[in-house]
């Protein structure tokens, strides 16, 4: 019997089925012809012999991908620049990034790097703010600012006939900002306005107080653009020691990507930035990892209006350049990846309590989180938090299937292509590597690594790092609704939102201090 011949049966079976659970199951004559055209269907099918054309085509083995390795040169001054030519398209792409981001903030002072970032446009002894804004305009280009966790970067992307500009600008914005008053007063006002709405932000409160209990005790634990109380603190002079102290050449690399030679770049390099004097980079801040928690820690923000609750469940999990980074990455593919993944399949498909359900593996240059997310309705609260933590003990306690190894495998190996489609993410991934000290050939070796992996190395990486019994648990809902079902998870503290103050020591604000 062809394989034709076996789909019609499974048609012919279909029809039969069908028939004898609606109405007419009670006449045979009609149970009968539906038999009779079953059987029918299978001889005419099985006359044609199967064809090419009736079976999806052989996929074959993906080519390996092999993305051109950065030619990296120093200047005299520290500075290193990365080169990447890319000739097919007249473009170019400038990213400067300084290795001290949110993480390098002064104490006292969270959000003073993003401040720097952000007002290195609005200002130089050389441009105004307008002029800076008019001169990327009328060349069709893009400049960007911004502060991660352990870098900040300026990216200016442009035609390649404006490429002496480009190099020109982005030195006058790196080199020489000023700061303006009345641009760090804007600036203020802005991150002041923006916090007090995302203070209503179930998820935003649920993600930022996950952040500050998870990395308590190491250079990532308070918020990346700072609390009300330090935003309004951060004077020029805060903004003006930053950028002395980190904005030095020793201490920054510069990529450009696209329509440029190796020779090229470094010539313009030396030029707009071979003067630039400085001290020696400042050494990393770091700390000792906390040890983990003795139990649980499960902390809830009591938000009345709301009718459903924001759910992070997680741990403390490993820096970027860890070996076990891979092995963790398939993981957290499988746990809650993009894509199929176990927490969407449980609390989506089959217990039907939430739209979806993911899990984020946040890795910095000295530490990183291992987070599982979801929202469900206020009454499916402790239902879904049991059905979270009971995917997170599975993945910990027994080895991923072969088929779940394949499907992470896969779509890993594909959605890397997506990393590199623009001369500005190339510019970003190679700069990520140098900044975690990986080798530059990371992502040409990916494919093959990952291929290599099997379940045992990821069953271990998920028993080092995975750990649901000493988690951090934050729940953002009308609390008064799921309290009393908490007990059996551990020992629980309650916090009103109106209270919650995620820069306090204690996480409440200051009796004295008005709520808004």
């Amino acid at each position: 019997m062809t394989d034709r011949t076996i789909l019609a049966l499974g048609v012919g079976s279909s029809l039969s089925w069908s028939a004898s659970r609606g109405p007419i199951s009670s006449h045979p004559s009609r149970h009968r012809r539906a038999a009779l055209a079953g059987l029918a269907a299978i001889l005419s099918l099985a006359a044609f012999p199967a064809t090419a054309r009736d079976f999806p085509p052989e996929v074959p083995p993906p080519h390996p991908i092999v993305l051109p390795s950065a030619q990296v040169r120093e200047l005299p001054n520290g500075l290193k620049v990365a080169v990447i030519e890319r000739r097919s398209l007249p473009l170019l792409t400038l990213r400067l990034v300084v290795k001290a981001g949110a993480g390098a903030d002064p104490p006292l002072l969270p959000g003073t790097a993003q401040f720097t970032a952000d007002l290195l446009s609005e200002g130089t002894s050389q441009r105004s703010a307008r002029q800076i804004a008019e001169t990327v305009d009328a060349i069709g280009g893009n400049l960007e600012t911004r502060a991660e966790w352990d870098d900040s970067f300026v990216e200016l992307t442009v035609l390649s006939d404006h490429t002496v500009l480009a190099f020109n600008l982005l030195a006058d914005v790196v080199r020489h900002p000023t700061f303006p008053g009345e641009e760090i007063e804007r600036k203020r006002q802005q991150t002041l306005s923006a916090l007090e709405i995302l203070r209503d932000d179930p998820a935003f409160t649920a993600d930022t107080l996950f952040q500050r209990l998870v990395f308590s005790g190491t250079p990532y634990g308070h918020t990346l653009d700072g609390s009300e109380g330090s935003v309004r603190r951060i004077a020029r002079s805060d903004v003006e020691a930053f950028h002395a102290r980190h904005y030095q050449p020793a201490n920054c690399i510069l990529a450009a990507v696209g329509d440029i030679t190796a020779e090229q770049a470094v010539a313009h390099a030396a030029t707009y930035f071979g003067d630039w004097e400085g001290t020696p980079a400042p050494a990393p801040r770091t700390s000792p990892l906390p040890a983990p928690p003795s139990q649980r820690t499960i902390i809830v923000v009591d938000k009345p209006d709301a009718v459903q609750t924001e759910i992070r469940v997680g741990n403390l999990a490993i820096p970027r350049a860890s070996d076990d980074y891979l092995a963790l990455t398939v993981a957290n593919q499988v746990l809650g990846g993009p894509a199929a993944n176990r927490l969407f399949r449980t609390l989506r498909s089959r217990l039907g309590i939430a739209y979806g359900a993911s899990s984020d593996l946040l890795c910095e240059r000295t530490a990183g989180s291992w987070v599982a997310k979801t929202s469900t309705r206020t009454e499916e609260t402790v239902r879904s938090l049991r059905a979270v933590i009971g995917e997170m003990e599975d993945l910990r306690g027994r080895r991923i299937n072969a088929a779940e190894l394949r499907t992470a495998q896969s779509y890993l190996t594909g959605h890397m292509a997506l990393e590199f489609e623009t001369s500005a993410d190339v510019a970003e991934q190679t700069l990520e590597l140098m900044v975690h000290n990986l080798p530059l050939d990371y992502w040409s070796r990916f494919q093959d690594r990952l291929s290599q992996l099997d379940a045992d190395e990821v069953h271990a990486a998920s028993r080092r790092y995975l750990d649901p019994e000493h988690c951090v648990i934050v729940l953002v809902g009308d609390a008064r609704r799921f309290e009393g079902q908490l007990r059996k998870f551990g020992a629980y503290r309650i916090i009103r939102s109106q209270d919650l103050d995620l820069a306090a020591p204690d996480l409440v604000r200051p009796a004295t201090e008005p709520s808004h």
